[in-house]
């Protein structure tokens, strides 16, 4: 849970390089406010997804965040930009 490392110890990737074999999945959420990931955010995604990706992780990524968006369209539109930032 990418939030909870941010909110509970910080320094992502580090953590992400040092304890991998130890994360079966991993699911993301913007800090603060576990809400959409984008640039409003203070988590580079892109930079740790590629984290993830240099330990040979092959997994899913799910995205686990609370919508700020109110209508169904724009919860897909926020979706799919989380989407796009973690395809790496």
């Amino acid at each position: 849970d990418i939030y909870h490392m941010q909110i509970n110890e910080g320094d992502i990737i580090r953590t992400i390089r040092e304890n991998h074999q130890y994360f079966g999945h991993y699911h993301t959420a913007g800090v603060p406010g576990r809400n959409e990931i984008d640039t409003s955010q203070e988590l580079y995604y892109p930079a740790i997804m590629k984290a993830i990706l240099a330990t040979g992780y092959t997994g899913y990524v799910a995205q686990e965040f609370i919508h700020t968006s109110k209508t169904n369209k724009e919860k897909e539109k926020a979706l799919g930009k989380a989407i796009k930032i973690c395809d790496i």
